[in-house]
């Protein structure tokens, strides 16, 4: 699979048919994962067009690491494979959205936590877990 080149209009973007991914200089898409049966925020990562290709095309959410320089499949080592339920993309076409079921133990975050978003900011820049 090979994505359409960004040529689009602001109107094709915001209201076409086709998937038409915005990458960024470093060839990446920011990426949110939700837990599809609750809504929870799992992670934030990116994708280049090689994890969007593959998973779209296994069904199994690909990555890829910015620190390893890596294509990266979810749960290869945790066990914590995340099944794509859907793949959404935003209005400008620039981010997506995976909505997964979380296998393994369920957790997403590399400290063991089921969400890498486990603390709060309060006003004075304290952090909490919640």
């Amino acid at each position: 699979m090979s994505f359409p080149p960004p040529s689009a209009s602001k109107h094709d973007l915001e209201e076409g048919a086709v998937f038409t991914p915005k990458f960024d200089a470093n060839g990446l898409i920011v990426c949110v994962t939700q837990e599809a049966a609750t809504g929870e925020i799992l992670m934030l990562a990116y994708m280049n067009e090689l994890a969007l290709e593959k998973t779209l095309e296994t069904g199994v959410v690909h990555y890829w690491s910015r620190s390893r320089n890596a294509l990266w499949r979810k749960g290869d080592t945790s066990g914590q494979v995340q099944k794509l339920v859907d793949l959404r993309v935003d209005c400008d076409q620039d981010a997506v959205l995976v909505r997964v079921e979380a296998g393994g133990d369920g957790k997403a975050c590399h400290t063991g936590r089921k969400s890498c978003f486990y603390r709060a900011v309060s006003p004075e820049g304290r952090l909490s877990e919640v």
